[in-house]
Parts: C-alpha cells; sequence; structure tokens
C-alpha cells in the first residue's frame, strides 16, 4: 500500500481480494477498540510509522440510508389511515368506515401524513447522507419504533371514544400554528445543511445561518433540525391531547437530545473556531 493511499483505496483493495465484503461492510482502524476510519483519511497522515496494521471488522449486510429511511417513513404514513378510516378489525363492525364527528381529528390526519411525505420528499431530494449506508439489522429496530408509535398513537385519536382538547379552537390552532412554523423549520435546516454539501464532498462543515430566518437558530444552537422536529411533536401533542404522542415526543426529544450532543461534540473537537454560543439542542440550557 502506498502512503498517500487513502482509506477507501484501501477498502477497494481488501474487497478486491475478498469479494464477499464490499467496502460499506468493512471497519477499518488503527486499533481494534479505536473509530472506524473515514475514507478520505490519507494514511501518511494517520499516527502510523514506516508499517501501520489496520484492524477489520465485518459491519455486516448493509442497506442504503435512502432505502432505509423510505421504509421507516412510509409505514407510519399508511399504518395511520388503517386507523383513520377505521377498518372493521380495528374498532369494531360497529364503527367501520365511520368517521369522527370531531374537526381536530381530521386535521391530526392532515398534519401527521403531512409530516411524513415531507419526510420522504427531503429523504428523496434534499438529504445528503455522510454515510451511505447502515447494519440491515437495525431496519427491524428502526421500523418497530416507527410504525409501532404510529399506530399506538393512531388508535386513540381516531378512537369512537375521542375527546378533543380541554380548550377547543383556541388549543388547537395555537397548535397548528406551531406545527407548521416548526416543520417549516425543520425543512430549511435539512436544506441549509444539504448545501453545504452541494458538490457532493463529504467533508464536515460549520453550518452558519443564511438569509432565511428559519435558519437563525444555528446562532444558538448546533442543530436546530433537531429542535424543530421536537416542536413539531410537542404542538402535534398539543394539538391533539394524547398520551401515547405525548409519550412518543418525549421518546423523540431524549433520543435527538443524544445525537445532538454527540454532533455538537463533534464540531467542537473539529473546528477550533466554533462559535461558543451554541448548545446542542435548546438555546443556553442544553
Amino acid at each position: 500500500v502506498e502512503p498517500n493511499a487513502t482509506i477507501r483505496e484501501i477498502r477497494l483493495m481488501f474487497h478486491k481480494l475478498y469479494p464477499q465484503w464490499y467496502p460499506a461492510r468493512q471497519s477499518i482502524k488503527l486499533d481494534p477498540k479505536g473509530k472506524s476510519l473515514r475514507d478520505e483519511e490519507i494514511l501518511q497522515h494517520l499516527p502510523v510509522g514506516t508499517t501501520a496494521t489496520l484492524y477489520f471488522k465485518d459491519l455486516g449486510p448493509q442497506i442504503g440510508w435512502t432505502t432505509v429511511f423510505l421504509i421507516e417513513y412510509t409505514g407510519p404514513l399508511f399504518i395511520y389511515f388503517v386507523f383513520y378510516f377505521r377498518m372493521p378489525f380495528v374498532y369494531g363492525l360497529d364503527e367501520r368506515f365511520t368517521s369522527s364527528p370531531h374537526p381536530v381529528v381530521n386535521l391530526a390526519c392532515i398534519c401527521h401524513s403531512f409530516h411524513y411525505i415531507k419526510r420522504l420528499i427531503e429523504t428523496v431530494f434534499v438529504h445528503r447522507f455522510s454515510h451511505g449506508t447502515m447494519p440491515l439489522r437495525n431496519i427491524v429496530k428502526n421500523c418497530l419504533y416507527y410504525w409501532g408509535f404510529a399506530a399506538w398513537l393512531a388508535y386513540y385519536i381516531n378512537h369512537p371514544l375521542y375527546t378533543p382538547p380541554s380548550y377547543g379552537k383556541k388549543q388547537i390552532n395555537f397548535a397548528v400554528i406551531m406545527f407548521l412554523l416548526c416543520e417549516a423549520g425543520n425543512f430549511s435546516i435539512h436544506v441549509a445543511l444539504s448545501d453545504l454539501r452541494r458538490n457532493g464532498s463529504k467533508t464536515r462543515k460549520i453550518p452558519y445561518p443564511t438569509k432565511n430566518p428559519f435558519t437563525w437558530l444555528f446562532f444558538f444552537v448546533s442543530c436546530p433540525n433537531y429542535t424543530y422536529e421536537v416542536g413539531t411533536w410537542i404542538s402535534f401533542t398539543i394539538m391533539t391531547q394524547c398520551v401515547p404522542v405525548g409519550l412518543f415526543t418525549l421518546l423523540c426529544f431524549i433520543q435527538m437530545t443524544i445525537w445532538a450532543k454527540d454532533k455538537h461534540c463533534t464540531y467542537l473537537r473539529e473546528f477550533k473556531d466554533y462559535p461558543s454560543l451554541r448548545m446542542p439542542i435548546i438555546p443556553f440550557l442544553l
């Protein structure tokens, strides 16, 4: 291996010798317990001498992130409709194909569908992934999470005994406005992050606010897309006043806080001039 070889080139050479381990399945490390080396890293720039020992780990069968997101997000979209249209096997024959007398139920279906349709559109046309694949085994766990919660919250929101929010139209209207603002903000952040890699580069860059006011949250947090995502589900919880939605929102917040903290630490480690005012997900707090 030449000193100026990249890790990607080493992966390709390894794949040529062992065809069953294609590059996406390979984890190449300098230390068995260390982090996987990135494709763009160059051998001679790594902390090695004139000789180097690289450690290989099989990551297992892989699946592309675009395919992962399409599967994860298509499920909740159609599962929700099963409960919204009250299929006979859900609530019983007496309630089959009936509609709810509460307008908020129809509004909740529109908002839920809009959220996942937006996600599908972003997956196809906006997102650029730094890692092309994920382990195939993870998709089962992810689908159980998204699909299972979609079924649980849809069951209660569309239930014949569902009661609308305590404060009526005022609560619903406030939640809808909050929902739309957070969805617009989330989309704006995804577009801004995508523009950082418009030329196909995988090099990490510091994201900064643009002329779009929704991106100004970058002044205060490292991952405003997660902030807006949590805001979306908080507003949906207020709109429906449903316990399963609130639990889903809480779990989303916990998971996204973990992701945001990890990304924030990566930014601090890689960029000496990273804005000191930023927090991971909640301005000035967290």
